[in-house]
C-alpha cells in the first residue's frame, strides 16, 4: 500500500476512480435490485398472500410496514441514512474532509430499498449518489490519502453514481463537478469522467435506458418566448417545493412520537392520499399510485404527452407534497428524480394550456415537459449545466436544446435571485454550515471546517432540576465553574444555570426550600456535534454567553457534550496547526 501511494498522481486516482466506478456499478444494481425485490413482495405478492383480504388499504398498510423496518436500521446504524443524501454528501466535503462513515452506504443502500420499494415517493439517484460517495470516500481512508484525494474520490463515487441510475456519463461528471466539487479541473474532470463511465457500463448490465421521448423540434421562434416564461413558472414551482421539504421536515421535527413511529405515521398519510386519488381515472399505472416510489412511466407519459391536463397538473401538485412528506417524516431517498417529475407535470401542464391557445407555433405538450423536467431541476439545485445535461442524455433528445437552454438559464437565476439556497443547501446553511466551494488549494476558514465534535469537552458535570440551591452554592465554591447543564430524571438537558443566576437568587434573600428548577434557563441554545465551530461561535455570541450544551441531533435533549469558549479557542489552534502540516 505504502508503494502504491507514492506512485505517480496520475497512477493512484486513475486506478482508484476506476476501483469507485466498478463498486458505485455494481452498487447501483443492488440497490435497484433490492427495490424491486420488495416492491414484488409488497405489491405483487401483497407480502405472500397476506394483505390479500385487505382490499384498497393494502396502499395504506404497505408503506407503513416499510418504515417501521427501515426506521430501525438508520437509528442503530447510520442516522446520516435519512434524508436525500446530496446534503449528507456536501457537509462532508464541506466540513469533514470528505469522510463518510463506511456503515453509511450499507444502511443508505437497505433503507432506501425498504422505503421505496414500499411506495415512498422519492427518487433512487440521491441514496446511489451517497452510497458511491461513501465508497469513495472509504477507499480515500483506506489509502489514507490525503483530505484533497479523498474529496476527490467521493466527487467520482457521487457522478458514478448519479451515472448508474440515469445511464448518463456526462451528466454524472457533470453532477459531481458543479454541485459536490464546486469547481472544474483537468487532472479532477479525468478522474470523474472514469468513475462516471465505468458505473454506466456495469449498470447497463441491469437495465436499459428510464425514458423515452419524441424527437420534438423548436416549431417557430415564437416558442422561445413560451419557453422563457416556463422558465419562470419553473423556478417558482422549485422554491416552492424547497421550502415545502424544509417545513415539513421543521414540522415532522416537532410532532411529539418516537423516531421509530414518525416515518410510518407519515407513510400512512402517504397512503391515504394513494387510496383517495386511486378512486380517479389516470392517478395510477399498471394498477400502482403514480404519486409511490420513482415515477419513471408517469415522467414518460408526460413526456410523451399522453396525461390529461387535471391530471397532470394535479400530479404536480401532490408530488411536491408527497415527496416533502416521505422525507421530512424520516424517510430515506433522493429529490433529483422526484423534481424530473414534478418538471415534467409542470411542463406539460403549461405545454398542453399553449398548444391550445397557438397550436400552428407550437410543439406538443411533452416539448415544454422536456424543458420543464430541466428548468425545474436547474432552479431547485441551482445547477443549471447538469440540468440542462440530463434532460438530452437520458431522452437522447438533442433536438429542442435552445428551448431547453433558455428555460433552465432563466429559472436558475430567478432562483438564485428569490433563494441564495438550493435543495440541497437549504437544510446545511440552516444550521450555519458553509458549503466548501472552489479548488481544493483555496484557503478555507477553519472554524467552518472544524466541528463541535472534534472541540467540546465530552466529560460534563451536571447538576439535577431538583438540587438545592445551597447544595447548588457549595457545588459552585468546589468546582470553581460558572455554570452547569441541568438535566431531568431521566438524565436528559433540562437548562443550564449560572453562577449569575445563583447570585440573582441569593439576592433575592430566600434560599431555603428552593431548588434549582426555578432558576435554570430553560429557553436554551444549543450546540450540535455535527456543524461547524464558526456557527457555535454565532450562537455564543447572541447572548453573550460562554458555554453551549451539545446534544446528539436537532429534536433531541440527549447531552453529549458541552463547548467552552476555550475549547474553541483550543479547536482553532489544533486546526491551524493541522493545515500547516499539510502545507
Amino acid at each position: 500500500m505504502w508503494k502504491f501511494k507514492h506512485l505517480p498522481d496520475i497512477v493512484v486516482i486513475t486506478t482508484l476512480a476506476l476501483v469507485v466506478g466498478i463498486g458505485a456499478g455494481f452498487g447501483a444494481i443492488l440497490t435497484e435490485g433490492l427495490v424491486e425485490l420488495v416492491h414484488h413482495i409488497f405489491f405483487e405478492t401483497k407480502l405472500w398472500g397476506l394483505l390479500d383480504g385487505m382490499g384498497i388499504y393494502h396502499l395504506m398498510i404497505i408503506p407503513a410496514l416499510g418504515a417501521l423496518l427501515f426506521a430501525p436500521i438508520i437509528i442503530h446504524f447510520a442516522r446520516d441514512a435519512r434524508g436525500h443524501g446530496v446534503s449528507e454528501v456536501l457537509e462532508a466535503v464541506s466540513v469533514h474532509g470528505g469522510r463518510i462513515p463506511p456503515r453509511v452506504g450499507v444502511v443508505k443502500s437497505i433503507a432506501s430499498g425498504l422505503c421505496i420499494g414500499s411506495g415512498g415517493s422519492v427518487g433512487l439517484e440521491g441514496p446511489i449518489a451517497q452510497i458511491g460517495s461513501a465508497l469513495g470516500s472509504t477507499v480515500g481512508q483506506i489509502f489514507t490519502l490525503t483530505e484533497d484525494r479523498i474529496r476527490l474520490l467521493l466527487a467520482c463515487g457521487a457522478g458514478a453514481g448519479i451515472s448508474a441510475t440515469f445511464h448518463a456519463p456526462i451528466t454524472g461528471t457533470i453532477f459531481a463537478l458543479e454541485l459536490i466539487l464546486g469547481h472544474v479541473e483537468a487532472r479532477y474532470f479525468s478522474a470523474v469522467v472514469i468513475s462516471a463511465v465505468v458505473a454506466d457500463t456495469i449498470a447497463q448490465l441491469h437495465r436499459a435506458s428510464c425514458f423515452v421521448a419524441p424527437p420534438y423540434t423548436l416549431v417557430s421562434v415564437w416558442e422561445l418566448y413560451f419557453y422563457a416564461i416556463l422558465g419562470v413558472f419553473a423556478a417558482l414551482g422549485a422554491l416552492t417545493f424547497t421550502k415545502v421539504l424544509f417545513k415539513m421536515e421543521e414540522l415532522w421535527s416537532k410532532v411529539p412520537v418516537s423516531d421509530y413511529i414518525r416515518p410510518a405515521l407519515g407513510a400512512l398519510v402517504l397512503g391515504v392520499i394513494a387510496i383517495i386519488l386511486f378512486q380517479f381515472d389516470g392517478f395510477q399505472v399498471n394498477d400502482f399510485p403514480r404519486l409511490f416510489g420513482i415515477g419513471y412511466e408517469t415522467i414518460s407519459d408526460a413526456l410523451n404527452g399522453s396525461l390529461p391536463l387535471q391530471v397532470i397538473f394535479a400530479l404536480f401538485l401532490i408530488k411536491i407534497f408527497t415527496t416533502s412528506l416521505t422525507l421530512g417524516s424520516g424517510g430515506s431517498g433522493g429529490t433529483f428524480t422526484p423534481s424530473l417529475f414534478m418538471g415534467a407535470m409542470l411542463g406539460g401542464t403549461f405545454g398542453i394550456i399553449i398548444h391550445g391557445w397557438f397550436p400552428g407555433i407550437t410543439a406538443e405538450p411533452g416539448a415544454y415537459a422536456l424543458a420543464g423536467m430541466a428548468a425545474f431541476l436547474g432552479a431547485a439545485a441551482h445547477a443549471p449545466f447538469t440540468a440542462i445535461i440530463v434532460a438530452f442524455e437520458i431522452t437522447h433528445n438533442f433536438y429542442i436544446i435552445l428551448p431547453i437552454m433558455l428555460a433552465t438559464v432563466i429559472s436558475t437565476l430567478v432562483a438564485q435571485s428569490l433563494s441564495p439556497t438550493s435543495m440541497y443547501t437549504l437544510k446545511l446553511v440552516k444550521r450555519g454550515i458553509k458549503i466548501r466551494r472552489g479548488a481544493p488549494e483555496h484557503a478555507t476558514d477553519v472554524m467552518e471546517t472544524t466541528t463541535v465534535g472534534e472541540a467540546m469537552s465530552t466529560e460534563v458535570e451536571t447538576v439535577p432540576l431538583t438540587m438545592p440551591l445551597f447544595h447548588l452554592m457549595e457545588k459552585f465554591d468546589q468546582s470553581h465553574r460558572h455554570g452547569f447543564p441541568v438535566v431531568d430524571e431521566t438524565g436528559e438537558l433540562a437548562g443550564v444555570v449560572s453562577i449569575k443566576d445563583l447570585d440573582a437568587a441569593i439576592a433575592g434573600g430566600q434560599l431555603s426550600g428552593r431548588t434549582v428548577a426555578e432558576i435554570a434557563t430553560t429557553d436554551l441554545l444549543v450546540a450540535y456535534p455535527y456543524e461547524p465551530m464558526g456557527a457555535a461561535l454565532q450562537r455564543l455570541g447572541v447572548r453573550e454567553i460562554s458555554r453551549l450544551p451539545v446534544v446528539k441531533e436537532e429534536g433531541s435533549r440527549q447531552l453529549v457534550g458541552i463547548l467552552l469558549r476555550t475549547d474553541i479557542i483550543k479547536g482553532y489552534n489544533e486546526a491551524l496547526a493541522k493545515r500547516s502540516q499539510k502545507k
